[in-house]
């Protein structure tokens, strides 16, 4: 298994911004073959704010990254105060 994290910091005042992304994004990334497992997560007092998602492939997390990150792109264009975070780590273990 693997899981994408990825992290990205909006300007102040970006909550409803950030909703909308939750809102979208999560059910396409859930949808895409290999999926375990999606979260968007934030903090809005600090405009921190990320994605976690359990592939059970680095094949299918590869394929999804070039559906979903377009999209992702659209969503933060103009309102990032840092540029997104991507990385694929390998599960270890979970449970």
């Amino acid at each position: 298994m693997f899981t994408r994290l990825v992290r990205f910091a909006l300007v102040p005042g970006s909550e409803t911004k950030a909703q909308a992304l939750a809102d979208e994004l999560t059910p396409l990334i859930a949808e895409q073959p290999g999926c375990q497992a999606v979260t968007v997560f934030g903090d809005h007092g600090d405009g921190e704010y990320g994605i976690y998602v359990l592939w059970d492939s680095q094949e299918h997390a590869d394929r999804a990254a070039g559906v979903v990150r377009p999209q992702l792109d659209k969503h933060l264009a103009g309102s990032i105060a840092a540029p997104p975070e991507a990385r694929l780590f390998v599960v270890l273990r979970s449970a």
